[in-house]
């Protein structure tokens, strides 16, 4: 089959012709169709997630938000068949651990992660393991674009939005109007939430608009905090931080009103490796609380892909170009300058 692979950090992607993945008794192997590239396929290709054990062994072949089509099925495998249209979410659970059992698949003892533990679809085919647990079946409504965009970033916007608790009325702040930020923005508007959201981009705070915004702040103009505080008349209810760095995270928790709940979706970046300083007083005093937030668990796929069959929410509004498999180390590049809005997503495999 036709791959792009990592074989070096920080160079193009190889383009060429690699074997075929083989199913195992409980795995599948789907055709591609679509596979979006993601800021974190951008982390393993620079090899900057190294304190989080998240450094890919080389050559190895990224993505992990793909959509297609069932071609071979595993023996044991019990409630899949070939034909069957298919997505996974980015995290693979172990099926046995007391997370994956009590429904939280996204924090799985034993996690692993599509083109960083093993191979991913930036190809024409990919293999998912135990299947019957990982592979989710789309719903005639869902096609594998969509399938694409909701493989990560979609859903991690949607289960920060479930994990801040946000409720119609209330002011919720997005600070990062990337995939993540934009998909949270566009499923808390869906659900009735005031959103805000930040950014240096004037580019992507339109975009943001468009998906629901009800306000922007760029960060680069303005003071973040009292622009939210004058906004909201006090601050917000909910805040959620997209990116990972310092000083947003700060920004996050500190234009929430008393009672607010700040959820942590970014992984930080090589400058903090995962430590950051807090308002530890304000928290205090204030009452505020700190949620952490990672992908999205299994059962709450059905949730989601429901929203989208009835049009409640469009994740394809959120794709800004579809590009092939020789095209991939150019979006690559394109992020590390920040320069990409919304999803890119691989649709050409040939």
């Amino acid at each position: 089959m036709l791959a792009a692979q990592i074989v070096k950090q920080r160079e193009p992607l190889k383009v060429g012709n690699v074997p075929d993945p083989t199913p195992g008794p409980k795995d599948i192997v789907i055709k591609v169709e679509a596979s979006g590239i993601c800021r974190s396929d951008w982390h393993a290709w620079m090899g900057d997630w190294e304190w989080l054990g998240l450094a890919p062994e080389l050559p190895i072949i990224p993505g992990h938000e793909f959509g297609g089509v069932v071609v071979e099925v595993g023996k044991e495998v019990q409630n899949l068949k070939v034909g069957d249209r298919i997505t996974a979410p980015f995290h693979h659970g172990c099926t046995h651990c007391d997370n994956c059992k009590s429904g939280h698949s996204n924090r799985c003892d034993n996690l692993e992660i599509f083109g960083f533990n093993f191979d991913g679809a930036y190809a024409e085919y990919v293999l998912i393991k135990d299947a019957d647990f990982n592979a989710i079946k789309l719903p005639e409504e869902v096609d594998s674009k969509t399938a694409a965009a909701i493989g990560c970033r979609y859903m991690t916007g949607f289960h920060a939005v479930n994990r801040g608790r946000v409720k119609p009325g209330e002011w919720l702040v997005v600070h990062g109007a990337g995939g993540v930020g934009l998909s949270a923005t566009q499923v808390a508007s869906a659900l009735g939430a005031l959103v805000i959201a930040v950014d240096v981009d004037d580019k992507k705070l339109e975009k943001a608009s468009e998906e629901g915004a009800v306000a922007t702040v760029n960060a680069r103009k303005d003071s973040v905090v009292e622009a939210i505080q004058e906004i909201t008349k006090g601050g917000a209810h909910v805040s959620i931080e997209a990116l990972g760095i310092q000083e947003t995270i700060l920004n996050s928790v500190l234009c929430l009103r008393k009672g607010g709940r700040h959820v942590q979706v970014g992984l930080t970046t090589s400058e903090e490796q995962g430590i950051v300083g807090l308002p530890v007083d304000a928290i205090t005093a204030m009452e505020l609380e700190i949620i952490g937030s990672i992908g999205n668990p299994h059962s709450d796929y059905n949730g989601l892909l429901q929203l989208i069959s009835s049009g409640r929410l469009n994740p394809k509004t959120l794709i800004s170009r579809e590009v092939s498999l020789s095209e991939a180390s150019d979006i690559l590049n394109e992020m590390t300058n920040y320069n990409t809005l919304g999803f890119n997503v691989i649709t050409k495999f040939a």
